[in-house]
């Protein structure tokens, strides 16, 4: 029977408690989701910080578990048939815990409401916040006609998820893992220093949805797990 041992990761990031779920992440976007996840669903689970850096993330520990060389990554050691499963892609995790608990993912047609959202959030708004971020606030060299087409896809996605937000508080309506995937995204937009860019408060439903989300004890707390100080 296999164990956390046939983990290489393990040996550069020991696990303390082998009996709980070990999450390798950094808290950026799509990092907090599955700390958020594991917090809302109250999964014992011990947090590795896995910095940024050539030497976590392409480290041959790290490869071994995840060959994109990307946070968040994650072993459950009770997986499917009582077998240790390594897990990445942060909707992958989502996806995992909630099938795992079965909680947040939604049930019946409600469960493929949730999935299309989780989607739209993976194919959408990561990769093109990701994009504005690196315009509007990394890049060495400006480049208007970048920044320009990136504000307006931001915008634009903004618009999606106001008009679905309507009458409703949470994306596919009851709170899910769909939110989970999202709410980190446009919380972001404050990161990249891009809120004026995008006329953030312009997007009430938007905005209101993001005050509500880090309301909830859970994703307050794990926005700031792993600790990035740590």
């Amino acid at each position: 029977m296999a164990t956390l041992d046939d983990f290489p990761i393990t040996r550069k990031w020991p696990p303390q408690d082998e009996s709980v779920i070990q999450l390798y992440s950094f808290p950026t976007p799509n990092g907090v989701k599955a700390a958020i996840a594991l917090e809302e669903l109250g999964l014992p689970y011990e947090p590795h910080l896995v910095k940024l850096s050539d030497d976590n993330v392409k480290s041959p520990e790290f490869l071994s578990l995840n060959p994109n060389n990307k946070i968040p990554a994650m072993i459950d050691p009770d997986g499917p048939d009582g077998e240790p499963v390594g897990l990445w892609e942060s909707h992958t995790i989502l996806t995992y815990l909630a099938g795992k608990t079965g909680r947040l993912g939604g049930t019946g047609a409600g469960r493929w409401e949730v999935q299309k959202w989780l989607s739209w959030q993976v194919a959408g708004l990561g990769p093109m916040f990701g994009q504005l971020g690196y315009f509007v606030k990394f890049a060495d060299e400006k480049i208007p006609a970048a920044q320009k087409r990136y504000i307006a896809e931001a915008r634009r996605l903004l618009g999606v998820i106001d008009g679905q937000l309507q009458g409703r508080d949470w994306i596919a309506g009851e709170f899910s893992i769909a939110d989970i995937a999202i709410a980190p995204w446009l919380n972001a937009l404050g990161f990249y220093e891009a809120k004026d860019d995008v006329s953030w408060q312009e997007f009430t439903n938007a905005t209101a949805y993001v005050d509500r989300f880090y309301q909830r004890p859970a994703a307050r707390k794990g926005s700031r797990i792993p600790d990035p100080d740590g």
